[in-house]
C-alpha cells in the first residue's frame, strides 16, 4: 500500500535539509531572542520538521504548538547565507501539524471550522459580520460595553479581545471604488486592484487612496465589486487545499495575461499571493498560469517605484503631523517594515521613497524597523503574551524618534501599532504610505 501523504515526507527533500545549522538567524528571531530555547529558534523547528521528514519522528502535541508559536515573520530568510526557504517549510509544517489532528478539540475545531474554513471562503459571509460589528459601534452599544462596566465581569481575555475590535469602515470599497476608475491623462498601464478581507472592513479608505494614486500615475484601474480572499490566513495556518481553491479563484477572476500588474497594498497579503505557482504545484490547469500570476503580482509601493510617480507639486509643509508640525514646518514621520513586506518580498527602498517624495515631511528612521510588531496575521489574537511583548518593544522605538506619523503598509500592522498607541494615550497617527501620498495629491 502506498504511505499516507505527508506535508513534509514528501515535500522535495532539498528544500528541507538545506539549513546548515550555523546559527546566524537566531538574533533575528523573535522568539528567539525572548526565550533563548532552541526549540523557539528556526533552526530548532527546522530540525523537528526535518525529523518528521527523515521518519524519526510523528507529528505530536509539542511539535504543532511550537510550530504555531513561530511568528512567521520570515526574519530568518533574510539572515540566512545558504538561502533556506523557510517560508515554504513553515506553512508546510502547520499543514503537517493539522493534517495530524494532534490539536483537535471542540472549541479549536469549532473556531477554525467557522473563521477559517466558512467565514474567510465568501467575503460576503464577512461583509455581514463588519455590518454587525458597524452597527455596534455606530448605535452606541460598545460605548455601553466599555463604560458601564459590564468587561469587568467577563473573563480578562474577553476583555482583551474586546479593546482589539477595530473600527469598521461606513462604506467597503465596492461601494466607494468604480469597477473600472480611467488613468488620469494618457493611460499608460492597465492594473487590477485586489480589495482585500479585513483591508476592505477596516482600511476600505486605503484601497481608494490606493486607486486614486495609481490613476494619477497612469493606471487604468480594474476593481470588480466581488473579490475572494487571497488564502494567505488559510495557507499559514495549515489548510492547505482551501488555500488552494482560493487561489484557483483568484486567477480565474484576475487572467494574468490582461493586465500589466496585479496590485495589493496588504504586505502579508502580497507575500503569499507571489507564491501561488508554488501552491499549485503539479496542478496540470493552473500551475502555469500561476507563474504567469506570480510575476504580474505587485506591491503598490514596489510598482510605483517602478514606473515612477508624478511628485507632488504642492511646496508649503504638510498639516499631516498637526501643531508641532506646523510650528516646525515639517511632519516628522517614522515607517515600521512590515516582515512579509519586507523579509518576504524584499522590498524596503521603495516605500522610504515614496514617503521622502511628498513635501513636508522629514523621514526618521526608527530602531528595529524591521523587528515584528507582534500582529504577525493572527498572532496577536492565539499567542496574546509574546504578541504583547513585541509591541511594546516596538512601541519604545516608536517613541524614540519623536515621530508624530508612523507609516506601514500592511493592515495588522496599522491596527497593533494603533492598539498600542491607544494603550500608551500616545498621541501618534498610523497611515499607509499611499494614503499620505494620496493627501499630498489631494492638496494641490
Amino acid at each position: 500500500m502506498a504511505a499516507p501523504f505527508s506535508h513534509l515526507k514528501d515535500l522535495d527533500y532539498s528544500v528541507v535539509q538545506q539549513c546548515m545549522h550555523c546559527g546566524l538567524c537566531l538574533p533575528t528571531c523573535p522568539t528567539y531572542d525572548a526565550t533563548k530555547l532552541e526549540r523557539n529558534s528556526p533552526r530548532g523547528r527546522i530540525s523537528l520538521m526535518r525529523a518528521i521528514a527523515d521518519g524519526r519522528l510523528t507529528p505530536t502535541e509539542a511539535f504543532a504548538e511550537e510550530m504555531y508559536f513561530c511568528l512567521g515573520c520570515l526574519a530568518c530568510m533574510t539572515a540566512c547565507p545558504a538561502g533556506v526557504n523557510y517560508a515554504e517549510l513553515f506553512e508546510h509544517a502547520r499543514a503537517e501539524a493539522e493534517a495530524s489532528g494532534v490539536l483537535n478539540n471542540p472549541k479549536r475545531n469549532a473556531i477554525r471550522g467557522f473563521s477559517v474554513g466558512w467565514l474567510f471562503m465568501d467575503l460576503n459571509r464577512l461583509k455581514v459580520l463588519g455590518f454587525a460589528m458597524r452597527l455596534y459601534q455606530q448605535l452606541g452599544l460598545q460605548w455601553f460595553v466599555r463604560n458601564s462596566g459590564v468587561m469587568k465581569l467577563m473573563p480578562k481575555r474577553l476583555r482583551e479581545l474586546e479593546a482589539m475590535t477595530p473600527d469598521i469602515q461606513p462604506a467597503l470599497s465596492a461601494d466607494l471604488i468604480a469597477p473600472v476608475t480611467p488613468a488620469r491623462g494618457t493611460r499608460r498601464y492597465r492594473v487590477a486592484m485586489l480589495t482585500g478581507c479585513a483591508q476592505d472592513l477596516i482600511f476600505s479608505d486605503v484601497n481608494v487612496d490606493t486607486v486614486e494614486v495609481l490613476a494619477r500615475n497612469g493606471c487604468e484601474v480594474i476593481t470588480p465589486p466581488e473579490q475572494s480572499c487571497c488564502g494567505s490566513l488559510h495557507a499559514h495556518n495549515g489548510e492547505w487545499e482551501l488555500a488552494q481553491r482560493l487561489a484557483r479563484r483568484n486567477i480565474d477572476q484576475f487572467p494574468p495575461d490582461q493586465f500589466d500588474a496585479i496590485i495589493t497594498n496588504a504586505g502579508g497579503c502580497g507575500s503569499h499571493l507571489k507564491h501561488y505557482a508554488a501552491l499549485l504545484k503539479g496542478d496540470l490547469v493552473y500551475e502555469q498560469r500561476a507563474h504567469a500570476w506570480d510575476k504580474k503580482v505587485k506591491d503598490i509601493h514596489e510598482w510605483l517605484a517602478q514606473i515612477g510617480i508624478e511628485p507632488p507639486k504642492s511646496s508649503s509643509p504638510s498639516p499631516l503631523g498637526g501643531e508641532r508640525a506646523e510650528v516646525r514646518g515639517e511632519t516628522l514621520i517614522t515607517y515600521h517594515e512590515s516582515c512579509h513586506l519586507c523579509h518576504g518580498q524584499k522590498i524596503t527602498a521603495q516605500p522610504r521613497a515614496l514617503l521622502k517624495a511628498i513635501p513636508g515631511v522629514k523621514l526618521v528612521e526608527l530602531p528595529e524597523s524591521n523587528w515584528c510588531c507582534g500582529s504577525a496575521g493572527i498572532y496577536n489574537l492565539t499567542q496574546p503574551e509574546m504578541a504583547n511583548q513585541l509591541l511594546e518593544r516596538k512601541m519604545k522605538h516608536i517613541r524614540s524618534t519623536g515621530a508624530e506619523v508612523i507609516a506601514t503598509g500592511n493592515p495588522g500592522c496599522l491596527l497593533q501599532i494603533v492598539n498600542g498607541a491607544k494603550a500608551e494615550g500616545l498621541n501618534l497617527r498610523t497611515a499607509h504610505p499611499v494614503t499620505l501620498l494620496a493627501e499630498a495629491y489631494r492638496k494641490e
